[in-house]
């Protein structure tokens, strides 16, 4: 198994530092991008108390963009991802 690779990587004005296969880093960096863009324009078109209105509506956003019965890896990826970044704001709050 490869070395796992420490990187940090910002949403949402916050840091994480986490782990990743050094393969995926141009995939979860491309990623990272599109959240954070979508939390600007988000920011920039609707009304939200917080910054967790806008993490949740980006999270709603992507959850929706391809429907997961097309692609069972897409599933259970994208479960995953969701339940790893659930995890991190619930540790962040």
């Amino acid at each position: 198994m490869a070395e796992l690779l420490p990187i940090n990587i910002v949403i949402a004005d916050r840091t994480y530092r986490i782990r990743i296969d050094p393969k995926d880093e141009g995939t979860i960096r491309g990623a990272l991008k599109i959240i954070n863009d979508k939390i600007i324009e988000f920011k920039t078109n609707f009304s939200g108390k917080d910054m967790q209105d806008y993490v949740a509506m980006v999270v709603i956003w992507y959850a929706t963009q391809t429907d997961p019965k097309d692609n069972p890896l897409l599933e259970k990826t994208v479960g995953e991802a969701l339940q790893k970044m659930e995890l991190l704001l619930d540790n962040a709050l």
